[in-house]
Parts: C-alpha cells; sequence; structure tokens
C-alpha cells in the first residue's frame, strides 16, 4: 500500500483497543489518534498513538480535529470502541476502490459477531434519499482526505450528536459514498434486539435531544441541496365532492383470524353524528378471517367486504381498491388488522380535526401494547418532532409519519398508492405533503399491537435491508420532485 493512512480511533476499554490496534499493525498508518471524549479517563496512553480531547465521538468539533490532523492520503474512522477484525487485505483493498472510483467516503459489508455467532451483515447502497440518520454504513469508515477537509469546512454548526452526519451528508452533496460489497471486517454486534423492538428508537422521548440536531442537519442539507419547502400549502376544500358517507375506515387484511374480530368492533362501537362505513379488502385470506367478517357482515349493513379479483395486490393495491370503491366515504381513516381504536370517540375527533385543521391527510398517536392490550415500551407513540414549520422537511429524515393516518379521499385518488405491502403509506405521504398541510392529533387514538405475527417484529438483515433500501428510494424520488418542483417555481 503505497497510499498513507490517518486512523482515528475511539478510547474505551484498554484491552479491546489493543487487540484493535493489533488488527492494523500489518498496515502502513502514518499517524494514530485516539478520540477521547469529556470525562473519559484513560489510565495509559498506548505506545504511538496520539490523544485528541473532544466533547463527543459524533460531536462536530470530533470531526474538525479529525481534518485538523489528517495530512495523509485517506484518513480511517472505526466508530465503535469494541475490538475490530480485519480481513485479509482489507484496508488495501478500500484505499484501491477510493482511488479507482475517486469517492469521497468508502464502507463495505461486514461480519457481525452476535452472541458467539459469526453473521454476515450486508449493508446496502447510498443514494440521494438515503436521509435517515440511522443509515448503516458499519463501524469502519475510510475517507479521501481531501474531501474529507473540504466537507468539514462547509460544516457550519456545532453539533454534539449530529456531527457524523451533518459530514455524511455535506460529503454526500459533491462526493460518492461508495459501497464495497464485500465483507472486509467483523465487527461485536452488542445490540441484540429484534427488529421490531429497534423500530421506535427514533421517537423515544429519551432521545428528543438527539433527534433535534438530526432534524437541524437534515433540514440544513435540503436547503443546500434545493430540496427544503417553505411552510407554504394549497389550500383544501373539504366539501367540493358528494359522498354518500362523510367516513370510510379501511381495514386491508390477508391472513388475521385472530384479531380482525377487535378491529372490526372496534370501528362499529364508533359514536358519530354523521353516517360512516367500514370498508374490509379481504385480500384471499385462507386462515379463516374471511368467515369472521362474514360474520359481522351479517349483522351490520355498515360493512363493506371486498375479495379483489386480482391475486397481485400489496396492502397499498387493496387501499386503492377501497378507496376508489364508489361507497367510500369523504374521509378515509386507516386501521391496521392488528390494532384496534382506543375509545368510540376516534372517528369523531378525526373529522372534526379535519375541518378545524383544514387538512389533506390527519396522522394522530397511538400506544403500544402487547397482545394482551397492556402498555409496553416506549408506550405512547406521539411523534412530536412533526411541526407545522418544517414537518414536511423532517419526513424525509424520520421512517414514517406515525398512525392512525386519514386522507381527504379526492386528494387519495388523485396520488394512488404504490402497490407494495411496505412504505406505501410512507410514500403516499411525502407526495402530500409536498403540497398540502398535513394535520396532527397528539393524543392516542388507537391501541398498536405488537406481537410476533407483526410484518416488522423479527426481520433478517436481507428483508430489512430490503426495506429500508426502498424507503430510501421513496425518499429519493421524492426529494428529485421537490427539487424539480422548486426550480419551476410551483411553490406556493
Amino acid at each position: 500500500m503505497h497510499k498513507k493512512i490517518t486512523c482515528f480511533l475511539p478510547a474505551g476499554d484498554p484491552e479491546d483497543l489493543r487487540l484493535t490496534l493489533e488488527e492494523i499493525k500489518p498496515y502502513e498508518i502514518e499517524r494514530k489518534y485516539l478520540l477521547i471524549p469529556a470525562g473519559m479517563q484513560i489510565p495509559e496512553m498506548p505506545e504511538g498513538m496520539q490523544r485528541i480531547d473532544v466533547p463527543s465521538l459524533f460531536s462536530s468539533e470530533t470531526f474538525r480535529k479529525i481534518a485538523l490532523h489528517s495530512q495523509t492520503d485517506f484518513t480511517l474512522l472505526c466508530t465503535k470502541s469494541l475490538p475490530l477484525q480485519l480481513g485479509p487485505f482489507a484496508l488495501q483493498r478500500m484505499v484501491q476502490v477510493a482511488e479507482d472510483t475517486f469517492s469521497g467516503m468508502i464502507y463495505s459489508d461486514y461480519y457481525a459477531l452476535k452472541e458467539g455467532q459469526l453473521v454476515p451483515n450486508p449493508v446496502i447502497e447510498y443514494q440521494p434519499g438515503s436521509l435517515r440518520d440511522d443509515f448503516n454504513f458499519g463501524s469502519l469508515l475510510l475517507f479521501e482526505t481531501c474531501a474529507l477537509i473540504e466537507a468539514v469546512s462547509r460544516m457550519r454548526e456545532n453539533y454534539r450528536f449530529a456531527g457524523l452526519y451533518d459530514l455524511r451528508l455535506k460529503l454526500s452533496q459533491k462526493y460518492e459514498l461508495f459501497h464495497i460489497n464485500e465483507m472486509l471486517y467483523t465487527e461485536i454486534e452488542l445490540d441484540t434486539r429484534k427488529s421490531g423492538e429497534k423500530l421506535f428508537d427514533y421517537v423515544n422521548p429519551r432521545n428528543r435531544e438527539v433527534q433535534i440536531e438530526m432534524e437541524q442537519a437534515c433540514t440544513a442539507h435540503l436547503r443546500d441541496t434545493g430540496a427544503w419547502l417553505q411552510p407554504k400549502f394549497r389550500e383544501i376544500s373539504l366539501g367540493e365532492s358528494a359522498f354518500t358517507v362523510e367516513a370510510s375506515v379501511v381495514i386491508p387484511v390477508k391472513n388475521r383470524v385472530r384479531t380482525i374480530g377487535d378491529a372490526i368492533a372496534s370501528v362499529l362501537c364508533q359514536k358519530t353524528d354523521f353516517s360512516f362505513n367500514l370498508i374490509i379488502v379481504d385480500n384471499h385470506s385462507t386462515d379463516g378471517t374471511t368467515e369472521i367478517i362474514s360474520s359481522f357482515r351479517g349483522k351490520d349493513n355498515r360493512i363493506i367486504h371486498l375479495v379483489p379479483e386480482r391475486k397481485d395486490l400489496g396492502i397499498g393495491g387493496c387501499w386503492n381498491k377501497a378507496v376508489f370503491h364508489p361507497l367510500c366515504g369523504r374521509f378515509a381513516v386507516q386501521l391496521d388488522s392488528d390494532d384496534l381504536y382506543i375509545d368510540d370517540t376516534v372517528l369523531s375527533r378525526i373529522v372534526a380535526a379535519f375541518y378545524s385543521q383544514h387538512c389533506a391527510m390527519l396522522v394522530g398517536s397511538y400506544r403500544m401494547v402487547n397482545f394482551r392490550l397492556e402498555e409496553i415500551p416506549p408506550g405512547l407513540i406521539d411523534h412530536r418532532e412533526w411541526t407545522p414549520e418544517n414537518g414536511r422537511n423532517n419526513a424525509l429524515r424520520i421512517n414514517g409519519l406515525g398512525a392512525p393516518r386519514a386522507f381527504y379521499t379526492p386528494v387519495i385518488r388523485g396520488i394512488r398508492l404504490p402497490n407494495v405491502s411496505y412504505g406505501e403509506d410512507y410514500a403516499l405521504g411525502l407526495n402530500i405533503s409536498r403540497y398540502y398541510q398535513i394535520g396532527r392529533i397528539y393524543e392516542p387514538l388507537y391501541l398498536c399491537r405488537r406481537w410476533e405475527e407483526n410484518s416488522d417484529a423479527a426481520l433478517d438483515v436481507q428483508k430489512l435491508n430490503a426495506h429500508n433500501f426502498y424507503k430510501d428510494k421513496i425518499r429519493t424520488m421524492e426529494l428529485l420532485a421537490r427539487q424539480q418542483y422548486i426550480q419551476e417555481g410551483q411553490e406556493v
């Protein structure tokens, strides 16, 4: 390896650090620095390392100091203090690809050591819509130093938590973040929770300070890239069309024999001063779900039981089937077949909020419960990160808009949902928010069951990657649409 590298490692357990230093010893590392967060005591500096005191590992100041101290061709950063094991010629490979592709940053697939088991952990391609602050690059990042220094020079804020996020957004504006589809190293994975248990970390109140900084960094990036939308919205006229009922609750379902009855009952008990119906799109259930729906239908003519002729519909396609039905109401209100409304006032509150907030889409809040309807952490999910001023911009960073969701039917008919079973609601919400204000109800409206049959309860890495890649693709499409929307002067 002819190109020199400066290496930055985070302080941690001395033995873990020693193991990592042994791994990088065969490589031509020009200088090695130890990043020491404020308040951490280091009993003894490892031989050949220099210390850099930083406020915290991911602060903006940390990356300014890294840029100041790195004077070699490439800069290597490890983002975890746990031992790292490099594969054969791993750093040579990263440098080779960086030179061949003229990339600003290189990251790769890796092996994760989980509870003693070595598990392949592929990651996904970075794209313009990869705006999630939890995008997984792995823990080993190689920067082209000139690109790093240039990007750091454009970091205007002093973040405590969002420094690395801000840096990679700045890098992505001018440089390629290149993914090597090879397992180049092994890292230890301590967070062994299932995917469904990690899903709501970003709305946990304990992480609020972090999330505020991430939103600020993302908003600045959208401004820099011409995709930031002002808090100006198209007006909505909620009475422009005639409907047979004021509201329709829409439940797409397939094989939910254990929960569909609870969901239906929670709709039929709603007390309103307007007419409503329940449209259930039964996507060819085979487990007895159809028979349960039919038993309710025989007792209540407000239920519209649809079984599509097609067998290629995802959840989005089932929603389209419902909202284009001639008996769909003025407002289409979501309820998942696993869940149920929290009381008999939900539908009234949703419809009243449409008229008071003059919005095209409404998002409520929900309480997390187990199958027995007992509250589980993190409890209330209210998405208070959504603000009228910046919600539609921050929506490009977060992985969901909340629930239950409700829509003014003429608007959803004009856009339609993609025919998929993951991310269809997010794609619709982003599209609506490009033009219209999205209203909010911050009190809990339904109980969200978390159980083993949730579609996102325990995804393997390949399925999780597929989901994340698709949502990043949705964001990429929306980012491009917003840039065009602004360039053409269509913004209100």
